[in-house]
């Protein structure tokens, strides 16, 4: 049975927040909903609104309480959500699609052979799973630029470890619960680690420091040790080799 869509809640945050949640748990159609609203809220500019944000399954908007109240933005935000179904709007434009050289396995993400197992697969199947996979940037959090991706087939819902890696580095990929992160720097973590890019989610020296944004996809295409090798001695821009694409929508 299929369940029914949380109703989108409304709540004010601190002294000049404001959170609408689409569901109690990350989902496709959740993520969509948060993205999308947030977009709407930025297109419509309304008179007070400071900031907007998405997490995995809610949009943020911060006020300033001097211009606006939490009642007034509350009010438009429910003419705005019961206009349309949100679970299905349309992605915001401006997207990207990221295509991101990676090494599967090898000494460089050691827990490739265990997460394959926990899923139920060979390490080659679970290879062609996860560099076929195009996953969605559901949101950026815990570190400077750091990315939450998927959904990933259901097979890959496994838990964390009972332990922690002490440490993996920047550009490791690791999984867990149906998702993938992206390390935007070395850091210990109890996700599983699978993969290893090149690839820089935050770059503090850029005009643009974030990477990413969220509703932007990326592709994690598999590579040997040796070519990633060969792509951290000639590239210095923090790409990794990953090219980049805009998404028609």
């Amino acid at each position: 049975m299929t369940q029914k869509p949380l109703v989108p809640q409304v709540r004010t945050v601190g002294i000049d927040g404001i959170l609408v949640t689409f569901a109690d748990k990350m989902s496709e159609d959740a993520n969509r909903a948060a993205l999308a609203l947030r977009s709407e809220i930025e297109n419509l500019n309304w008179n007070g609104v400071e900031e907007t944000s998405t997490s995995l399954a809610s949009t943020y908007i911060r006020i300033d309480t001097a211009k606006v109240t939490h009642a007034d933005i509350s009010n438009l935000l429910r003419q705005v959500l019961d206009a349309r179904d949100w679970h299905n709007a349309p992605l915001p434009s401006g997207r990207k699609l990221w295509r991101v050289p990676t090494v599967y396995g090898t000494d460089l993400a050691p827990q490739l052979d265990e997460t394959a197992k926990v899923a139920g697969f060979t390490p080659e199947e679970a290879i062609a799973r996860l560099s076929r996979t195009r996953v969605r940037v559901l949101t950026i959090g815990f570190a400077p630029g750091q990315p939450y991706l998927g959904p990933l087939e259901p097979e890959f819902d496994i838990p964390r470890l009972k332990d922690l890696t002490p440490m993996v580095p920047e550009g490791a990929l690791v999984l867990a619960i149906s998702q993938l992160v992206l390390f935007s720097g070395p850091k210990p973590t109890g996700w599983r680690h699978v993969g290893q890019t090149a690839f820089r989610c935050f770059r503090p020296e850029a005009k643009k420091s974030f990477a990413l944004n969220p509703g932007d996809e990326m592709l994690f295409e598999p590579i040997t040790k040796e070519q990633l090798i060969e792509i951290q001695s000639k590239n210095s821009d923090g790409s990794g080799g990953a090219i980049c694409e805009d998404i028609d929508t």
